[in-house]
């Protein structure tokens, strides 16, 4: 009797009943899952299209007098700057900004950035100029500088604005307006955010860090 009731306590009826839970529970974590993949996969895609489209092909030419395209910028995380090397205050001020962030940000991650100044003034910007105005900044910024065309064609690819005329003469006194915004774009050459001139370069840093995090969980890939 006292083996019957021992025994009797697991009956075809709750083996049954015991069966159908853990079925019910497999089915429902199943669904879980399907459901937080499906949730992170429309928070990456959220992300992705939020996105302006900005970049995209182009070229230029270096400080240096060499070509560069947007192939170059592959592999590295760039920070891109539009100014002028004749600006007074406000392009020194954000190159200074970034020297500080690319000095914090490689202690940690080491040579992955690339840091480029592009200039919006080609008519008296022309390669030894600014290789002369980059030295007051970090080694590794990277000049670059094109015709009217060409600069008012990456501007368009950045929605830069830039007030310099089309005809200016290198000799005149004339006055350059343009957006203030640095821009980070990934390994892939895709933009991930643009940094007005009222961020801080800690909230700079802060925000590249995390750019370069969620980078590496979406992609598997180091930075």
């Amino acid at each position: 009797m006292r083996e019957r009731n021992s025994m009797g306590v697991f009956t075809p009826k709750s083996a049954a009943l015991f069966l159908a839970a853990g079925v019910g529970l497999w089915f429902y974590f199943r669904h879980e899952k399907a459901r937080l993949l499906e949730e992170r996969e429309k928070e990456r895609q959220s992300r992705q299209y939020g996105r302006p489209n900005l970049g995209g092909p182009f070229t230029l030419t270096t400080h240096e007098g060499k070509p560069f395209t947007e192939k170059e910028m592959e592999g590295k995380w760039s920070l891109v700057y539009f100014g002028f090397t004749n600006c007074p205050d406000i392009c020194p001020a954000e190159l200074d900004k970034m020297t500080e962030v690319l000095n914090a940000v490689q202690k940690e991650h080491g040579d992955i950035f690339l840091p480029l100044f592009i200039t919006v003034d080609p008519a008296r910007d022309l390669p030894h100029r600014i290789a002369r105005y980059l030295e007051d900044f970090h080694p590794s910024f990277v000049g670059l500088y094109g015709d009217y065309a060409d600069t008012k064609a990456i501007c368009k690819k950045y929605r830069v604005y830039f007030s310099t005329p089309p005809n200016a003469d290198p000799n005149g006194d004339y006055l350059v307006d343009h957006s203030i915004f640095v821009y980070l774009m990934d390994p892939a050459g895709k933009f991930v955010e643009a940094f007005g001139q009222s961020v801080t370069g800690e909230e700079v840093v802060e925000k590249i860090q995390k750019a370069i995090s969620e980078w590496q969980a979406e992609t598997g890939r180091k930075a």
